[in-house]
């Protein structure tokens, strides 16, 4: 009797032996990496990858005994063997199938390092045993990977391919064991074919236009529809506030899908408000079951058949549309855990759509540059840079990746769509502000700190005076700005003080908005809020600087964009123009510098290929955080549903959606701040992780939210 070396054991008994799960993982693994050309490397770390499993030591385990060992450095070290020079790169993936991608550490390591280095030293268990049902050599790839290294990134190129190649391997292996443990399923969707003919139906209504504004935004989905046979590449999409940019980025993005048989849409953006917005719109577009939305407000519900399955894509992004924040698409693309990376095999042959592209963070927009450029040249994506102010980044992408415009015509659609002017004021005091602000029916004011939105809103007199920010919890927000569009819409006193994150998408139209100053794309944001249908030829945005209080405090971050915007300004008549935008952009890349790429995360892995191919995967998967500010959450008891969710915590009930519902409850506060309300007792701890509940319900305003009580520092941006 042939002896069978057990891989997994079902509920009823049933064994999947190594052999069959090898070859599973193998096949899928293979699938995966052929959208780029590198099938055979995928196949050959998929039928190495667990060989670990033939040791005795491994099969006692999964029979029952309590015993530890390690089952991945097994294939780790007969890939590095068998396949010399590239199994070393590839060795990466099987050793960290499980641990998550090591950093590839020095010539001196040590069996006990977790390094790579450190980890092809290990004693491990006897696994010869996988010779007599696999023959390794059969599997050896026969031919290089279609990549082309860009000549300035060799070493980035080649940690990128390692990313890839494991992200199809970890997929791959847990879908195979899902499959044969559970039988479930994974979520399709419909074909590109199948959302092509939804989204035609959808834009009928849009022909013939009848109004002027109409017949510009008309205008401008045509060109996106006529531009989608175009070739893969990176494109801007450059539209003015109110061109409909939603509808003819999606437009141009199924119909170029469809052209070039790409397998999925994916919607990169900066903030949760524009995600839930555009999602809402997309599910309208093409049904909620081809829609996956994908940050960490959303809430799925399993006894929703729909929403079960969406849960189940967002560990691997196998939907037909995605939208998801940026935060999530490149802290996962630098990440080095399996959860995270399983996902970035489906980024390949997909269209990408980075919507206010201007809004990457500078000190990470070399390496976010990079790997947009690693998608577009080698893993057979486009790529789409969205903004009504598009940053000048061709200078960062590499010469073989040029840029093209979809739209066109720039100039003559950005003076259709001008609705504002900027009016400098020079520096107003809170009561200057506020005075200036109780003068109107209807106006909004951005500054650029929490602290100063509260004192001013305290300034405020009359009906109708709103406060937005971070400082209020989800919810709370919501319904906030729910109240604010009605009242405009009804013509009825609105006055409302926020921080920026109004300037995030949020579709609020006042007659007058004012701006601290800040960074040229923020004060353009700003005038997004303004005069958004038309009513008036030409409304104001006045532009002030806020008193010397707020602008010391002002972070390095932040001086700069609005060192480079004043000189703009002081060149330009109109600074709102693209050409002033450009040449804001222009500037404040020269001025950064190495400021593009404050953790040196490009050059770290270029210097790895020097060092042998030492790329520090985890080291840099620690470092690269595009939100820098430590915050730690409060959640407000502010109802019965807030309160039962707390107690289920408090119980130890804790698991995703419950932590999911509770952020809508949530308010994040700098460290200096917990600790202070935690030392004065208006905290309570309720979790290991730090989770606190506010039992102060004097420190929670209804129009402010929570009353931190600290003079010093004060909460930027939101």
């Amino acid at each position: 009797m042939t002896n069978i070396f057990t891989a997994h054991i079902r509920d009823d008994g049933v064994i999947q032996s190594v052999k069959e799960h090898l070859e599973g993982t193998a096949a899928l693994a293979g699938k995966f990496a052929d959208k780029f050309g590198a099938g055979e490397y995928a196949r050959f770390c998929g039928i190495l990858h667990d060989i670990g499993k033939y040791s005795k030591k491994f099969q006692k385990r999964i029979r029952g005994l309590n015993i530890q060992t390690d089952h991945s450095t097994a294939g780790a070290v007969e890939i590095n063997r068998l396949f010399n020079g590239a199994g070393f790169l590839l060795a990466y993936c099987v050793a960290g199938h499980h641990s998550g991608l090591p950093d590839g550490g020095s010539p001196v390591d040590t069996g006990d390092e977790p390094t790579l280095r450190g980890r092809l030293k290990k004693k491990i268990e006897q696994f010869s045993s996988y010779k007599d049902e696999i023959i390794p050599k059969q599997w050896i790839p026969k031919r290089p990977p279609e990549i082309r290294p860009t000549p300035d990134n060799q070493g980035f190129s080649l940690s990128f391919f390692i990313r890839m190649i494991y992200s199809c391997l970890v997929d791959a292996d847990f879908l195979d064991t899902e499959g044969f443990m559970s039988g479930k399923c994974q979520p399709v969707g419909m074909d590109m074919e199948c959302l092509s003919q939804l989204l035609l139906e959808y834009i009928k209504a849009f022909e013939n236009p009848t109004k002027q504004i109409n017949r510009f935004r008309t205008e401008i989905l045509h060109r996106c529809l006529e531009k989608a046979e175009w070739d893969r590449g990176l494109y801007t999409l450059t539209v003015p506030t109110g061109g409909g940019k939603t509808v003819s980025s999606l437009s141009f993005a199924i119909e170029h899908a469809k052209a070039h048989n790409m397998d999925r849409i994916i919607y990169v953006i900066p903030y949760n408000s524009i995600i839930e917005q555009n999602a809402g719109e997309f599910r309208k577009i093409l049904g909620a079951e081809n829609v996956l939305e994908h940050h960490s407000n959303f809430i799925f519900d399993d006894k929703d058949e729909i929403l079960h399955k969406q849960r189940l894509a967002t560990e691997n992004w196998d939907m037909p549309v995605i939208v998801t924040t940026t935060v999530q698409f490149f802290e996962s693309l630098f990440s080095n855990r399996s959860s995270h990376c399983r996902k970035l095999h489906n980024i390949a042959n997909s269209v990408i759509i980075f919507d206010e592209a201007q809004m990457i963070p500078i000190p990470y927009l070399k390496p976010c540059v990079q790997a947009i450029s690693e998608l577009v040249l080698n893993y057979r994506s486009t790529a789409v840079l969205c903004s009504a102010t598009q940053p000048a980044l061709e200078g960062l992408f590499p010469k073989e990746l040029p840029i093209k415009e979809i739209c066109g015509d720039t100039q003559r659609f950005y003076k259709f769509f001008k609705r504002t002017e900027f009016v400098h004021l020079g520096e107003l005091s809170d009561e200057e502000l506020a005075e200036r602000m109780n003068g109107h029916r209807q106006v909004l004011c951005i500054v650029g700190t929490r602290k100063q939105a509260q004192s001013v809103f305290k300034l405020l007199k009359g009906d109708g005076c709103f406060h937005l920010s971070t400082l209020m919890y989800p919810s709370h927000r919501k319904s906030v700005i729910a109240s604010i569009r009605q009242r405009l819409k009804k013509g009825q006193p609105c006055r409302v003080i926020s921080t920026s994150l109004i300037e995030a998408g949020v579709d609020v139209d006042f007659p007058v908005v004012y701006r601290a100053e800040a960074g040229l794309d923020s004060m353009i944001q700003a005038a997004g809020r303004c005069n958004r249908e038309n009513k008036n030829a030409i409304s104001p945005v006045y532009i002030f600087k806020p008193v010397e209080e707020y602008r010391k405090t002002l972070p390095a971050m932040l001086k700069r964009p609005l060192s480079v915007a004043r000189s703009v300004i002081d060149r330009y008549d109109d600074a709102s123009s693209p050409e002033a935008i450009n040449e804001y952009f222009k500037l404040l890349y020269e001025f950064e510098g190495e400021g593009l790429d404050s953790k040196k995360i490009v050059e770290r892995f270029n210097e790895g290929e020097q060092r042998g191919m030492s790329f520090p995967f985890a080291q840099i998967a620690e470092d690269f955080k595009l939100i820098e500010d430590a915050t730690r959450a409060v959640i407000i008891p502010a109802d019965e549903t807030a309160k039962n969710l707390l107690l289920q915590i408090k119980r130890g009930e804790s698991n995703r959606d419950l932590m999911r519902k509770i952020q809508q409850y949530a308010v994040n506060v700098y460290d200096r701040h917990y600790e202070a309300l935690r030392g004065m007792g208006a905290i309570f701890i309720i979790d290991d992780e730090g989770l606190a509940e506010l039992v102060d319900e004097k420190r929670y305003d209804k129009h402010t939210g929570l009353d931190c009580s600290i003079e010093s520092g004060v909460g930027i941006f939101y």
